[in-house]
């Protein structure tokens, strides 16, 4: 069964068109051995440490050696600007721009012709997270993206989606929070909820682990330092 594997990450990796794809350092390691052998696994932290494009590799991988079906990225849609209604376009065009992040690493991982194919056969599927209500997941390995923007009954309802032989991976970082103040997170509740369970794996990214450029790491920093003096 697909829950039950043990791996270690060091013999994983994703050979695309395009590169060489396997973990960077030890939290990322220690982050792949989660999906690799937990049933859902959280992912907080800092902005450019790897969680989502990471996250979208193994789930490419998992269906790629068919251990399943099909790949789910949720999002949840919180308004922090403009409002969706004031967006030009239908509703798929007004949520576009919150889902293009995970559109633009589907691209550069698996290239145009396999990125159209995906999607056009729904073998990848990218949906807001209110979209989830009602369905159960089997065989499939589901990515919630953002989850710091989910509130404690949105997190609960997605979390009951799970059905048979997947994967849940569900990234966040607290620091960059969008919902009204009188709104406790979702993921910040999940993670007290569900910290002593077991097949549930929690990794913390901190600013050092960050990935990009190191100018990120050193705004991250400027203005943690700014905001621990106010």
């Amino acid at each position: 069964m697909l829950n039950n594997i043990k791996k270690n990450s060091y013999n994983f990796f994703l050979k695309t068109k395009f590169s060489f794809i396997k973990p960077k350092n030890k939290i990322q390691n220690l982050y792949i051995n989660n999906i690799l052998n937990k049933i859902i696994t959280f992912a907080v932290g800092v902005s450019g440490t790897g969680k989502t494009y990471l996250a979208t590799v193994a789930a490419i991988n998992f269906f790629k050696k068919r251990k399943i079906n099909k790949i789910i990225l949720v999002r949840p849609i919180v308004e922090a600007g403009e409002k969706l209604g004031y967006l030009p376009g239908n509703f798929n065009q007004k949520i576009d721009p919150y889902l293009s992040p995970i559109y633009d690493i589907l691209f550069e991982i698996l290239g145009p012709n396999f990125y159209k194919k995906y999607i056009y056969n729904n073998i990848i599927e990218i949906v807001p997270l209110a979209y989830m209500r009602g369905r159960t997941f089997n065989n499939c390995f589901i990515i919630l993206d953002e989850a710091q923007n989910t509130t404690i009954s949105q997190m609960k309802m997605f979390l009951t989606r799970l059905g048979f032989n997947s994967k849940v991976v569900i990234n966040g970082d607290i620091s960059q929070i969008d919902l009204p103040k009188k709104i406790n997170s979702g993921l910040k509740n999940a993670i007290k909820v569900c910290k002593n369970l077991n097949d549930i794996g929690i990794v913390y990214f901190k600013v050092n682990d960050i990935m990009r450029s190191n100018i990120v790491s050193n705004i991250i920093k400027a203005y943690n330092k700014y905001e621990n003096l106010k």
